[in-house]
Parts: structure tokens; C-alpha cells; sequence
């Protein structure tokens, strides 16, 4: 019988949840989904004084609107410290780790003579073989392993294939600093381990790393995880990506009107790939994520692509539900409060009905809400500077010329609306239009707006005719 397949996603809690660090936990969350195994979410808070509860709150909180979720209660790593200080005294009393009684002084010596010799700041081992009887008063002691001197170190890895380290490049690091607080190194190690760990999928920095903790892995006669090392994200340009290139928080995402299912979708092509397949479900991304797509070059971020696929879901997403993520996003955006306060039965249900000519052109969240600007306007209108030239002379007295007609309809439809206007443009000898603008710019303030028909039986009789009325005088 197969051993369950269990992953891990272990933030720093150090800031918001950065792009690069949701696209690793989607990686894990759909490996763990593909193998019916489960995620864990760890929280690597031991540095304490960066480590914050807020930026625990903001990873969680973007975890969950991604609509990723794992496995019982995140762990705290700073938590298990006991048990982290517990193997490192262990690994000594094994005889694979030794006490290092250097003083901060020393480390710094050895560090400057490898630099003035043109060699790497490596610690030289000067405690490995040496008694603790030794010790000088009043030291205390950090625990280092005690790396292998020769060979090599080899890791299998998931996307870079086999990676070795000679192992002259890799010296003796302390695994338990001189206040009993265990380095990450350690930590990640003993952690893994009691979780049941199986895979590890996380960025390509951590590769060195591996090397070191496969080390310690060996000292204890533990099973390594497998392990996948996926390239990072670079901006449209190539550079190692930046704040301008959108290396911002998931919840700037969200602020910016994107869908948690479009982010997703757009995420997992971010250096993961199944033939030419770009629009896919999580049922799909489920069925098809494989370690064997992921590329060993770093993906570019693209805000072009991003937008294009966002604007997809939202034409794809029925009504009720798109209604549902905008009055959502209101709890984040500078307009919110104050559109929220206009929201009611009544507005809600005309954003509904204007649903369908909203979404065809909007690529986000906030060009939607933009779009919808008309159902909250009060009268009289401020037009827009396009919507002004529309309102020009001959534009006014078009509008004081269709209004009787218009005021006179006997239901309010937007059939029977067109209808008048079509008329209207034929008895005066006009295109459409002519009579169509003028409308748009009285009824929204813009040049630009969902079928003006439309627009108008949803703002309902009085509303319209009251905004075209204001434009005509």
C-alpha cells in the first residue's frame, strides 16, 4: 500500500501573501488533490521580530479568497521549538552534531581571512573534534551538524532533475543557535518529518537548501521527502519581478477586480503547462497537474494575458454570482463605502438586469462596477468630456425632440423604447446614432455605457425621462 501523499505550504509571516508564494501553494494544493492525498499549512514564525498577526490574518485570508484550503489548523513552527532544540541534542548525543563554543568575535576573524584570501565566509570546523571540557567560561554554545568533508551530496529533484553539491561547499551550520532557538534549516526538517510530509514543492531558491537539510536528513536516519524545485516569476521583461512588474499582495488582486478563479487559472500556466490548454477548470487543473509540466525557466508575468483571461470569466459567470463577488469587493475598494451605502433592493436589482451588457466589456471587477456608475448617479448628471460634446446643440434639440415621444410609451420596455427611436430617426432623417448618443450621454454621463435600450428600462421611466429632460434643457 502507497504512503498518502501529504504537502505543505509554509509561509513566512513576515508580509502579505505575494504572488510568487500563492502560485506555490496552488502547485501544492492541486498535487495533493491529484493524488487524493492533503495540504498542510505550516507558519514558519520564528523570526519573531518580523513575524506578525497580521500577516498571519492577510496569508490566511488570501489563501482562503484563492479558494485554497488544507488540511486541520495551520501549525506554528515557533510553537514546536521545544521539539526542534530536542533533536538537535539528540543529533550530539549521536555523535552527529557537536556544541561550538565560538564567540561572535571569532566567527567574524574567521569570516574576514576567508574573505582576504579570496575564499567563501565558511565556518572551519575548529569545534568539530574538540572536547567541550574546552569550552571557555561563560560561552554559550550554538549545536552544529557535522557536514561530510568529501563526496558529494545528490538530490533527486522533481523539476531540475539531479543536482549534486560537492560537499567541500558545504560546511558545518549550526542547527540550534546559542540561545536554544533552532535555525530554519532544522526547523523545516523536524517539522516535515512529524507532519508526514511526502512531497515538497516550493521555489528554486530553496535548491541549496535541500542540500543542507539532506544532510540532516542522513544524520538522523529519516527519509527525505521528495522534492521539486519550480523556477521563480520575472516580470514581462525578463528582470526578477518587482512591485511594477506585480509582484503585489493576492489582496491587491482582489482590489483590483480580479476573480480568485481567473487568478488561479492564470497562476497555474505561470510555468506549468498541458499542451496548448489555457482556459482551465480546477477539475481540470486537478486531473492534469503533474510535476513533468512544470518548466525549468522562469515563467513572465503578464498583465495583458491576466486581464484577457479575467475578462473571460466574467462573461462566463452567471449573473447572480458576478453580483455577488462586486458587492464583495465593496469591503475593498476606496468607493465602496460609498457605493454600498446607494445599495439596495432596488439598485441591486437593476445592477442585476444590467448584467448581461456590463460584462461584455469588462475586463475587471472594477471596470464593471465603473460601467455600472450610472445606476448610482443622482440628478443632475456630470457628464464626462465626451459625453459634453455629445450634448452639443444639435444633440439637445434631438433629445427635446424624441422626449414626447418617449414620455408618451405606454410601457416601458426597451423593445418598445427602440422602437420609438427608430421611428424617430427615420421621420427626422438621422442614423441611429445620432439619437442613440445623445441618449447614452443623457442617460449615463458618458459616450460609452451597456445597450442604450437597455439602460434605459433599467433606470425606469421617471429616472430616464428626468435625465433626458435635464440634458434637452
Amino acid at each position: 500500500m502507497s504512503t498518502p501523499v501529504v504537502t505543505r505550504f509554509a509561509p513566512s509571516p513576515t508580509g502579505f501573501l505575494h504572488i510568487g508564494g500563492a502560485r506555490t501553494a496552488l502547485f501544492n494544493w492541486l498535487y495533493a488533490r491529484r493524488h487524493n492525498g492533503k495540504m498542510l499549512l505550516r507558519i514558519e514564525d520564528t523570526d519573531r521580530e518580523r513575524s506578525t498577526q497580521a500577516a498571519v490574518d492577510a496569508i490566511i485570508d488570501g489563501l482562503t479568497w484563492l479558494g485554497l484550503t488544507w488540511e486541520g489548523a495551520p501549525i506554528s513552527q515557533f510553537q514546536r521549538a521545544g521539539r526542534h532544540a530536542e533533536v538537535a541534542r539528540q543529533l550530539v548525543a549521536m555523535g552527529k552534531a557537536y556544541y561550538c563554543y565560538c564567540t561572535a568575535e571569532e566567527l567574524t576573524e574567521m569570516r574576514e581571512h576567508a574573505k582576504a584570501n579570496g575564499l567563501p565566509p565558511r565556518y572551519n570546523g575548529q569545534w568539530r573534534d574538540r572536547d567541550a571540557s574546552e569550552a571557555p567560561a561563560g560561552v554559550a554554545p550554538s549545536i552544529r551538524i557535522k557536514a561530510p568533508l568529501e563526496g558529494e551530496t545528490v538530490i533527486e529533484d522533481g523539476v531540475q532533475g539531479t543536482v549534486t553539491f560537492p560537499n567541500k561547499d558545504l560546511d558545518d551550520f549550526i542547527i540550534l543557535r546559542s540561545d536554544g532557538t533552532p535555525t530554519y534549516m532544522l526547523a523545516v526538517i523536524v517539522d516535515d518529518h512529524d507532519m508526514g510530509v511526502t512531497q515538497i514543492i516550493r521555489g528554486d531558491d530553496h535548491l541549496t537548501n535541500s542540500a543542507r537539510q539532506k544532510i540532516i536528513y542522513d544524520a538522523l536516519g529519516w527519509e527525505m521527502p521528495k522534492v521539486a524545485h519550480i523556477p521563480l516569476i520575472h516580470g514581462p521583461d525578463g528582470a526578477k519581478l518587482s512591485k511594477r512588474h506585480g509582484a503585489l499582495g493576492v489582496e491587491a488582486y482582489r482590489a483590483m477586480g480580479y476573480l480568485p478563479v481567473a487568478l488561479r487559472n492564470y497562476l497555474v500556466r505561470l510555468g506549468w503547462a498541458h499542451g496548448d490548454a489555457e482556459v482551465l477548470s480546477t477539475d481540470e487543473m486537478t486531473a492534469l497537474f503533474d510535476l513533468e509540466g512544470i518548466g525549468r525557466s522562469p515563467s513572465r508575468f503578464d498583465f495583458v494575458k491576466l486581464e484577457n483571461l479575467n475578462g473571460l470569466y466574467i462573461r462566463q459567470t452567471p449573473d447572480e454570482e458576478l453580483l455577488d463577488h462586486v458587492v464583495k469587493l465593496l469591503d475593498y475598494i476606496p468607493q465602496g463605502p460609498e457605493l454600498r451605502a446607494k445599495l439596495n433592493d432596488k439598485t441591486r436589482a437593476q445592477m442585476l438586469a444590467a448584467m448581461p451588457g456590463l460584462k461584455e466589456r469588462a475586463k475587471t471587477l472594477l471596470e464593471l462596477i465603473d460601467g455600472a456608475g450610472f445606476l448610482f448617479s443622482s440628478r443632475p448628471l456630470a457628464y464626462d468630456d465626451k459625453a459634453q460634446a455629445l450634448l452639443d446643440a444639435a444633440g439637445k434639440a434631438t433629445l427635446a425632440a424624441v422626449l414626447p415621444a418617449l414620455a408618451a410609451l405606454p410601457e416601458w420596455k426597451a423593445e418598445a423604447i427602440e422602437a420609438v427611436v427608430r421611428d424617430y430617426a427615420t421621420a427626422a432623417g438621422l442614423k441611429l446614432g445620432k439619437v442613440a448618443q445623445p441618449l447614452r450621454a443623457a442617460s449615463t454621463g458618458r459616450a460609452m455605457s451597456p445597450p442604450i435600450f437597455d439602460v434605459l428600462a433599467i433606470l425606469g421611466r421617471e429616472e430616464a425621462l428626468g435625465r433626458i429632460g435635464d440634458a434637452a434643457a
